[in-house]
């Protein structure tokens, strides 16, 4: 019984995944289209930052990961980008407009994209790509194993005192967040093997569009409700976070000069796309609404962008073969 249930399950889901870039795309206005469900859905947004985070953790190749750990100038400088980086891409521009010049919910939305790691898609989008992904999971890793210390750090350093923060509240929500889910992976990887998890790579792919999808029904809560009752300020976020995604793109792909164009390419991709989700579960009922907006819209180059660059990605892949 539960194997004439758990075949088609799996073939669904490996289907799911092959049409991974598509998926991701479809969600967000999937989300969009079922503003009815998205109240109810919300509450699911921690459960889903949850199972990103245990894939992520479950998947990586310990190692390729560790022979980048015993030659660690490339990690270090892939490690300390993804930390600096949006800190510089957001905090610059907010430095010449001034603080008080900003609604404080953007504020503290463009904080905690500056604050949060890299999106845990990232190294999925890269293997949908066809890119070797260790360098880009090893970066996402690290920097979410140390975004409890150093998020809430960042958050307040940026959003200042205009936006009350409770930075060990903060803390502690993304410590067991986070050990959490390291710790389920850690079950999971010891139960199953390394072979199988491997295996399983359409399937996972699969789960995550499948989560992705949960995720947009949850994060689009009142969207279509602000878009109609104030479209400018729904442009103005929209076009914020299309701008810091695109900016760190381009940032990462023209200054790491040292690292190779698919490296290059992901690690800027990976700079202007965060996971405020993380921050946002973390900080539960605490969000603004305003924020809840910004956070919400920042999502539609998260979803947009894979499809939207798979000819670029493309074009840099067979740059690579072709100079290997």
């Amino acid at each position: 019984m539960i194997r004439s249930i758990a075949a088609p399950l799996a073939a669904g889901l490996a289907w799911l995944g092959r049409y991974g870039t598509q998926g991701f795309a479809l969600s967000i206005f999937l989300g969009l289209a079922l503003p009815q469900f998205s109240a109810a859905a919300r509450p699911l947004l921690p459960v889903t930052i949850f199972c990103f985070t245990t894939v992520v953790f479950m998947r990586a190749d310990l190692g390729i990961i560790g022979g980048l750990v015993r030659r660690p100038l490339k990690l270090l400088v892939a490690v300390a980008w993804l930390f600096l980086a949006p800190v510089l891409l957001i905090g610059a521009p907010l430095l010449l407009i001034g603080r008080e010049a900003l609604d404080p919910g953007l504020l503290l939305g463009l904080a905690l994209l500056a604050a949060a790691p890299p999106v845990m898609s990232a190294p999925a989008v890269a293997i949908i790509y066809g890119f070797e992904p260790s360098l880009l999971i090893a970066g996402v890793i690290i920097t979410t194993v140390c975004a409890p210390v150093v998020a809430p750090l960042l958050v307040e350093l940026l959003a200042g005192a205009a936006v009350p923060l409770d930075r060990a509240a903060l803390m502690l929500r993304l410590v067991l967040f986070i050990g959490g889910g390291v710790t389920l992976a850690t079950l999971i990887r010891s139960w199953l093997g390394t072979e199988r998890i491997r295996a399983l790579k359409p399937n996972l792919d699969g789960f995550g569009v499948l989560m992705y999808f949960v995720f947009a029904i949850a994060a689009m809560d009142g969207v279509t409700k602000a878009a109609m009752a104030d479209p400018l300020r729904v442009l103005l976020f929209l076009g914020c976070a299309f701008l810091v995604a695109l900016g760190g793109l381009a940032a990462g792909f023209l200054l790491l000069g040292g690292l190779r164009g698919a490296e290059r390419f992901m690690i800027g991709y990976a700079t202007g796309q965060r996971n405020m989700g993380l921050l946002v579960a973390a900080l539960g009922a605490g969000v603004p609404p305003t924020t809840f907006l910004f956070f919400a819209l920042a999502q539609f180059p998260i979803y947009l962008l894979p499809w939207l660059l798979r000819g670029l990605a493309g074009r840099i892949r067979r740059q690579d073969c072709a100079g290997a």
